[in-house]
């Protein structure tokens, strides 16, 4: 996925939710502080959305602009529209969000996901692909181990898990 396609799927979504902001969680969010970000965090071809302030309106985007879409099958990517109750994130992560607007999103607004709020979110689902997008962002320089290692010790989980992450984190930055 390119910056462009981050803006136009913003603008979509922000068209079909009639919302003038929306929250950007997934894997592309990356692409609001890293617009040229290395290939192996862009390979998505989904971007998560929910609308900020019409959140009841998650499943219009979804219907409109989501896999299998006409919308996926013309672009090459679709947008997922996803409750932003579903991400586990670490307590102010609203006010870190970096925003994506102009031109190319239109009149919305997408409040993409900080990188180390986005990295702590992907670890606490710990899946593989998301364990290798959070170990490119380490690797990259792209984020700071010690502010990440803070945001996941606050992260909404299982002490047990935050323990996990935090071993891993070590683990990838030594």
């Amino acid at each position: 996925m390119t910056r462009q396609e981050l803006e136009h799927a913003i603008r979509a979504a922000g068209e079909v939710a009639r919302d003038s902001e929306l929250w950007v969680f997934g894997s592309q969010a990356v692409l609001a502080e890293y617009p040229d970000a290395p290939m192996l965090l862009r390979q998505s071809i989904e971007v998560d959305v929910a609308p900020k302030n019409h959140p009841e309106r998650v499943d219009e985007i979804d219907g409109a602009l989501g896999e299998q879409s006409s919308f996926h099958e013309t672009f090459g990517f679709y947008v997922h529209g996803v409750p932003i109750e579903s991400a586990k994130l670490p307590p102010g992560w609203q006010e870190r969000t970096v925003p994506v607007s102009g031109r190319g999103s239109g009149t919305t607004t997408g409040l993409c996901l900080e990188s180390h709020d986005l990295a702590a979110s992907k670890l606490a689902a710990f899946r593989e692909k998301d364990l290798r997008f959070a170990r490119t962002l380490l690797i990259e320089g792209m984020i700071d181990p010690e502010v990440l290692l803070n945001r996941v010790a606050a992260l909404p989980v299982e002490e047990s898990e935050r323990d996990r992450i935090a071993l891993w984190i070590q683990a990838i930055s030594e």
